[in-house]
């Protein structure tokens, strides 16, 4: 019994704390926040109200003092779902934070321009909002401000604003048209997230930077145009703005971020602004328009991507599927995991000098992907960095790369040659690993190369494999304990980096003063022929 009462009296003391209120007049709650001004408050009675008509002063009986309204209290009126109208006093300058909260009947509402602030979740969830006029008074518009307004269809936000917050008119589904300010200078994480009506986005010069999923899941958006003072676009700014079919990146941008447009399956051209931007082929465009200002690529599904750039983040163009050539500029300097992982139609990539690493999964997926040329700036590929580009014909991996990583092109089917140059001190696991069209391997010669097992399994054609090195590669064992056909095996098996089972059709070529070496090597012995470097196929062991 004393639980019950003591749960009662919280209950009924948290209900008349959120409630108080100094006075009343009329329908309405005031609280004094001045000498001479109050901020409606609200009351549980207003759950029935259906129009509200806010005075610019009101008396209080009780003293006989006037007040001004200057203020809408924080939750002064949420959850009134019979309320379909509102009219707010010149003498308003600030809406609190869920003042209108999931007033689902309102339709409309004209705030005057005496208001310079719209506080968080103001009108979260208005869903029968279908126009609001933001006044030029209005400096900032709060997180979640219009937020699931899915009734509203355009917004105009005025000069005067300055800071819109995050996830401000997120989930507004109805939303068709966008005009923003030209005081804005960020756009913040969520703004427009998962407004899908949303057609086409121009933003100002004053915007310097475009948040987190800014714009995500916006499918129906179609172009964007960037303004020529941003430098970072944002983690998963446009992700999965599914009809984008172009967008205008400036070169001011330095960076693009995790994500950034990630599985834009309809992303064909970028239009870069400033007009630096040249071209190596234009075989893949139906005109190109140069201008003193930008470089408008026409018909072309190629990503041009500023030299402004420094850095691509990771994912930053997986899944665009449309894309069929990347051009990476000078500047940048790293690429991200799976920046362009799965991009199915890219057929060729520029990668600068100044690039030093391709990360975990680069390239992973990029099945029409014929050729890459890998600059001699990169020291390391990454794990998976190009694992299943099954259009790859041939790699030449330059001197400057020291380790390529696991699985870095395994079920490259199309593969049917290898390089690997003089640098690499590691080769990983699974790194060639069901590369059946693969016939012959060229390595270097490091004497202080390791390979790991099954680096180059399941390359059934692989017929040829020369190595530079004097000291025959270190090979990694790894047992296996199961038949190709996943049964048990009693003994465990020891797999090296090459299919046991093949060695013995497999021919090797190493330097002459070297074979001896080779000959007693775990592995390279149990090859079928050594031969020294530039020996005929028919040479044999005798022959040596």
């Amino acid at each position: 019994m004393k639980i019950k009462v003591l749960s009662l009296f919280v209950a009924f003391f948290a209900t008349t704390t959120l409630w108080a209120y100094d006075f009343k007049s009329g329908d309405l709650c005031y609280n004094i926040t001045g000498d001479n001004t109050v901020e409606v408050t609200g009351d549980y009675y207003y759950h029935d109200l259906t129009s509200v008509n806010i005075p610019s002063s009101v008396a209080d009986e009780s003293t006989g003092r006037t007040y001004s309204v200057t203020s809408i209290a924080e939750g002064a009126f949420s959850y009134c779902r019979s309320l379909t109208s509102v009219i707010i006093p010149n003498s308003v300058t600030s809406i609190g934070g869920e003042a209108f909260t999931d007033c689902t009947g309102l339709t409309s509402v004209t705030l005057p321009n005496s208001v310079t602030s719209i506080g968080e979740r103001a009108f979260l969830r208005c869903t029968g909002l279908t126009s609001v006029t933001i006044p030029n008074s209005v400096t900032s518009i709060g997180g979640y401000a219009f937020s699931d307004c899915t009734g509203l269809t355009s917004i105009t936000i005025p000069d005067g604003v300055t800071s819109i917050g995050y996830s401000a008119f997120e989930g507004c589904t109805g939303l068709t048209s966008v005009t923003i300010g030209n005081s804005v200078t960020s756009i913040e994480f969520g703004t427009f997230s998962g407004c899908t009506g949303l057609t086409s986005v121009t933003l100002p010069n004053s915007v310097t930077s475009i948040g987190g999923s800014a714009f995500y899941v916006c499918t129906g958006l179609t172009s964007v145009t960037i303004g020529n003072s941003v430098t970072s676009i944002g983690e998963s700014a446009f992700s999965h703005c599914t009809g984008l079919t172009s967008v205008t990146l400036p070169n001011s941008v330095t960076s693009i971020e995790d994500h950034a447009f990630y599985g834009c399956t309809g992303l064909t051209s970028i239009i870069v602004e400033g007009g630096n931007t040249t071209y190596d082929s234009r075989d893949n465009c139906n005109a190109i328009i140069e201008t003193a200002t930008n470089t408008l690529v026409q018909g072309c599904n190629t990503t041009i991507i500023p030299n402004s750039v420094t850095s691509i983040g990771g994912v930053a163009f997986g899944s665009c599927t449309g894309l069929t050539s990347i051009t990476i500029p000078d500047g940048v300097t790293s690429i991200g995991e799976g920046a362009f992982e799965s991009c199915t139609s890219l057929t060729s990539i520029t990668i600068p000098n100044s690039v030093t690493s391709i990360e975990f999964g680069t390239f992973s997926g990029c099945t029409g992907l014929t050729s890459v040329t890998i600059p001699n700036s990169v020291t390391s590929i990454g794990y998976s960095a190009f694992e299943g580009c099954t259009g790859l014909t041939s790699i030449t991996i330059p001197n400057s790369v020291t380790s390529i990583g696991i699985e870095a092109f395994s079920y490259c089917t199309g593969l049917t040659s290898v390089s690997i140059g003089n640098s690499v001190t590691s080769i990983g696991v699974w790194a060639f690993a069901g590369c059946m069209g693969l016939t012959s391997v060229v390595i270097g010669n490091n004497n202080e190369l390791d390979i790991e097992a099954h680096a180059f399994s399941d390359c059934e054609n692989l017929t040829s494999v020369t190595c530079y090195a004097n000291v025959p590669p270190i090979i990694g064992f790894d047992e296996d304990y199961y038949d190709d056909e996943g049964h048990k095996l009693e003994t465990p098996v020891l797999r090296g980096a090459f299919d046991t089972d093949r060695l013995q059709k497999m021919r090797l070529y190493v330097p002459a003063k070297a074979i001896s070496q080779y000959n007693e090597a775990e592995e390279w012995k149990d090859f079928g022929r050594i031969a020294p470097i530039g020996a005929t196929t028919i040479d044999t062991n005798e022959e040596q």
